[in-house]
Formats: structure tokens, sequence, C-alpha cells
């Protein structure tokens, strides 16, 4: 976990007040970081060691949280979700922060807005890093439809779906809006075609992990896009695979070659 917590701050779009941080070394490369389902900036980036690993790589480093998480405002309305909505949310963000292009990272519900905001605003995103989602972006990631019925339960104990449980004790322990995250979770499922995966010319990375039953495959994915490689996390399910070293140090090194132009 990073030892100093980074500093949020809040601008305004779209009607909400969202919330984000900017630390790591001003000068330095930009990388904008996208969260996951029911998670935030400082659950999947900062207690991970993302914020910190790419801290010490000389990065400059921003996180969101996406509206209906974290700090940010938190509107119960599915309609107010649509992942194109939430991809122009990073835009204003990178807007309110004057940078004209950034290296986006993105996980599970992340990795879909930043395809979203890629294919919106291309010319934003140096590259792509997509972890916790495979060929579900084009095909679907299954019924989520029990996931927004265990949110909306009186209580945990009620839930016997398996992955609704683990959403809602992840909402639960993160002290969650369950009424925006189950609007949230009934709007944001638009997939991507494959059609509009070929538009996307940015160099890719996609991470999965091999025990991660949600995502589905990272190289069938890769496969359909032009610059893109994919990555399998050693023994990791959707959960865990978001900190895993292999993880990091796959990012890093696909930095690294990407280089300073």
């Amino acid at each position: 976990m990073h030892l100093n917590p980074p500093a949020f701050q809040q601008f305004q779009h779209d009607g909400l007040s969202l919330s984000y941080f900017d630390a790591g070394h001003a000068a330095g490369k930009p990388v904008l970081l996208i969260h996951g389902f029911a998670s935030s900036a400082m659950v999947n980036w900062v207690h991970p060691g993302w914020l910190q690993t790419l801290e010490k790589a000389g990065r400059r480093v921003i996180a969101i949280d996406n509206r209906g998480h974290g700090r940010s405002g938190k509107p119960h309305e599915a309609k107010a979700y649509n992942p194109n909505i939430m991809a122009e949310d990073v835009r204003a963000l990178l807007d309110h922060l004057d940078i004209e292009t950034a290296d986006v990272i993105g996980y599970s519900m992340g990795a879909r807005i930043s395809a979203f905001l890629a294919l919106a605003h291309p010319n934003r995103i140096r590259s792509l890093v997509w972890g916790g989602l495979g060929i579900g972006l084009v095909r679907g990631v299954g019924d989520w439809d029990p996931i927004a019925e265990a949110l909306l339960a009186p209580s945990l104990d009620v839930v016997t779906h398996e992955r609704g449980r683990m959403f809602r004790a992840f909402a639960d322990k993160t002290g969650s809006d369950r009424i925006a995250l189950a609007a949230c979770i009934s709007s944001n499922r638009v997939l991507v075609t494959e059609a509009e995966l070929a538009r996307l010319m940015m160099p890719t990375l996609i991470c999965v992990g091999t025990t991660d039953d949600i995502a589905g495959s990272p190289h069938e994915l890769a496969d359909l896009m032009p610059d893109a490689r994919a990555i399998d996390i050693p023994g990791r399910d959707h959960m865990l695979a978001v900190g895993d070293r292999v993880f990091k140090k796959a990012v890093l090194d696909f930095y690294e070659e990407l280089g300073e132009d």
C-alpha cells in the first residue's frame, strides 16, 4: 500500500462533481488510470501498489473515481452510466488538466470505458492497457442481472448467486452506494464490435488472469486489433490479477518499449 495516500481533488462535468488524484512526477509522461466496477481509484490503483510502481518509473499518475464510485457523484439513473458517457468524464479530466495525450490503463469496466474513449478521441491516447477484460469486450461477460439483484438485496445473507455474492461483499467492504452500482451495472454492458476494434490503431497491451472467469481470452481480443498483444497473469482470478507483479512488469516493459516519442 502507498505510504502517503494521494490528495484527491474535484472537478465538475455533466452536472456531477468528479474526484481524481494527480500524483507522481509532474514533469513525467502522464498515465491515466480508470478503475473497475464497484472499486475506486484508491482500491484499484493505490492499495495494490500501482501508484508507487508508476511513480518509481518516473511517471505522472492520474486516476479518476468513475461516476457512481469513490468520492465522485453518484446518480441513481441507469442512463447516466452508458460507457460513452463515462468515457467523456475521462476526456473532461484530461481537458481539466490540460493534458493533450496520455497512456491509459483501464481495469475491467475501466478497460471498457477506455475502449469507448479511444473510439471517440483516438488522438488523446498514446497507448492502451486493458486488464481484466479480454474477448468479453466483444462477446459479453455473462449474465450480470443477478449482480444488480445482489446489490439491491437487503443483506448479503440472502444472496445465493456466487458472482453476485462476490460483488455484493466487495461493495459492502468499500462502503459503496449500492443503488448507484446497480444502475451502473444495468447500462454499462455495451459491447464493442470487431469493426470498431479494428479502428484502434494505438499500441495496446491486454492482461488477464488465467483463472479469471469473467474477462474472456485476452489473446482472442488482441488478434482483432491492429497493434495489440496479450499477457497471461498466472494463477490469478478477476479480483486478484489487478495487483499482480506479472501485470505490473508487463506494463513497465510495454512503456519502455514505447519509448519517449
